[in-house]
């Protein structure tokens, strides 16, 4: 809305013509979700608190965890507000990749509220049911895979781009396009909220790759850096930086709340949707491997929890201590301040070579 409200002032005005900038709006963006998150979450924590929204804990994990219990969850809400909010405000909204990622971000993130909603309003222990979970997500990304394909400018839109090579491409089409896309999307919903476990583990590495994926959203929707990089030009992707500037600053405002000890979790309606937003963000700039090194915790995180699994049914034996594998370093000995840090670290290294790839080639 801002947006088109400067272009109508430099129509007499040139100087407002900056705010046609994305890089500027991606800046801005990002402080106004931040800002947004400032404002509102004390007020939303408060009343969260009086609701008693508080966070179950499960006692055969962790014994330290145990004073979490009562914690207001649900605050993942927070995020999504100012994601919307600023998005609104500060990119294009004739662009479709916004509504695209708006909306899928939005279906996961209902989703999450739902289930959250069950667990800890009507005290439903359950929540929402796995397969059902699965059920609705599965639809939103099979949509959102089908109309992502059936609008692909060109073959090479649907194509895998393998990193460090730059004449290598694997070739999809419709159908396995359709198959890759539901399992990024679906897969790296579920990989963030099993790793929201421990406070700020998962919304740091959340914002550093939005923060990388904005970058990679810039290059790819602007012809002449993609054709010096050698990676597919996807015109008017490049929009999709407001939307990761937005995220990256909700996030980071979140994280002040969230950090150790922390007085808000962000609950399924967060981590659901966050997961999500990053996936189909990937899939449009053509980045999916690069999402798995730069999401590697998310990976090693999801991996673990299905190992284990496996293991168990298969050999009644456990392969970590307890899963997710945050869980099983804490068992370790590891404190959880200890557990988050590295496991931030382990993302920044990840990221730098994830970014690494644009020009590594």
């Amino acid at each position: 809305m801002l947006l088109a409200l400067f272009q109508w002032i430099a129509e007499d005005i040139r100087t407002f013509n900056v705010f046609s900038y994305i890089t500027l709006r991606t800046v801005l963006a990002a402080l106004t979700a931040l800002s947004i998150s400032f404002l509102i979450g004390p007020a939303m924590i408060r009343s969260l608190t009086a609701r008693k929204v508080g966070q179950s804990v499960r006692n055969d994990g962790p014994q330290t965890h145990l004073v979490k219990a009562g914690t207001p969850t649900m605050g993942g809400a927070l995020i999504l507000m100012a994601v919307m909010v600023t998005t609104l405000l500060w990119a294009d909204l004739s662009n479709r990749y916004i509504w695209v990622v708006s909306l899928t971000t939005l279906g996961f993130g209902v989703i999450g509220w739902i289930d959250d909603y069950r667990k800890v309003i009507q005290r439903n222990s359950k929540g929402l049911s796995a397969s059902a979970k699965l059920f609705w997500q599965s639809v939103i990304a099979l949509l959102v895979a089908t109309y992502l394909a059936m609008t692909a400018n060109l073959p090479q839109h649907t194509e895998m781009i393998v990193p460090f090579f730059k004449e290598v491409a694997i070739p999809l089409g419709t159908f396995l396009f359709i198959v890759l896309t539901y399992l990024v999307i679906v897969g790296t919903s579920n990989a963030v909220n099993l790793t929201d476990g421990l406070d700020g583990l998962a919304i740091m590495p959340t914002v550093m790759i939005s923060g990388a994926l904005a970058i990679f959203a810039y290059v790819a929707g602007h012809a002449v850096f993609a054709k010096y990089l050698g990676i597919p030009h996807i015109p008017n992707a490049g929009e999709l930086a407001v939307f990761c500037g937005a995220l990256a600053g909700a996030g980071l405002a979140f994280l002040w709340f969230n950090a150790y000890p922390a007085e808000v979790f962000m609950g399924d309606v967060g981590a659901l949707a966050l997961g999500a937003a990053l996936g189909v963000i990937t899939v449009i700039v053509r980045q999916e491997i690069v999402l798995v090194i730069m999401g590697g915790v998310f990976v090693m995180e999801a991996l673990s929890v299905m190992i284990q699994v496996v293991s168990f049914k298969l050999f009644g034996q456990r392969v970590f201590r307890m899963a997710p594998l945050h869980h099983h370093y804490e068992l370790k000995g590891w404190k959880e301040n200890q557990v988050v840090v590295r496991f931030w670290i382990i993302t920044i290294i990840l990221v730098l070579i994830g970014l690494s790839t644009l020009k590594l080639r």
